[in-house]
């Protein structure tokens, strides 16, 4: 059951990055019909609601771990939560900034 959640998670992740430079490509491209730059948008969009999927099941899967690992050995809950949050908000950070692109992408003509 985790192989397949692991594959969907990297599949996610793979169209997150694929999807907004599928949508510049198209949005890019000259003398566009109008049709080619509505799918250009639609893309983008898919991208970033695909980033956001990606990024919530990464947070959980931390905070998942982190419960764990602090049910485990409680002693280590200081440093545990110290990198649960760091990591987390990297996490956040990435996936923010993949927003911001698979939108912004969808608006460049």
């Amino acid at each position: 059951m985790q192989s397949i959640i692991k594959k969907a998670v990297l599949a996610t992740g793979a169209l997150a990055l694929v999807a907004p430079a599928m949508a510049m490509a198209q949005a890019g491209a000259a003398a566009a019909p109008a049709a080619t730059v509505g799918i250009g948008q639609g893309l983008g969009a898919i991208g970033a609601g695909l980033a956001v999927v990606g990024g919530a099941i990464g947070i959980g899967m931390i905070g998942k771990g982190a419960v764990e690992s602090i049910a485990r050995q409680p002693e280590a809950a200081g440093p545990i939560g110290t990198n649960m949050i760091l990591t987390a908000a990297l996490i956040e950070g990435a996936t923010l900034f993949a927003v911001v692109v698979g939108l912004l992408v969808g608006f460049i003509k």
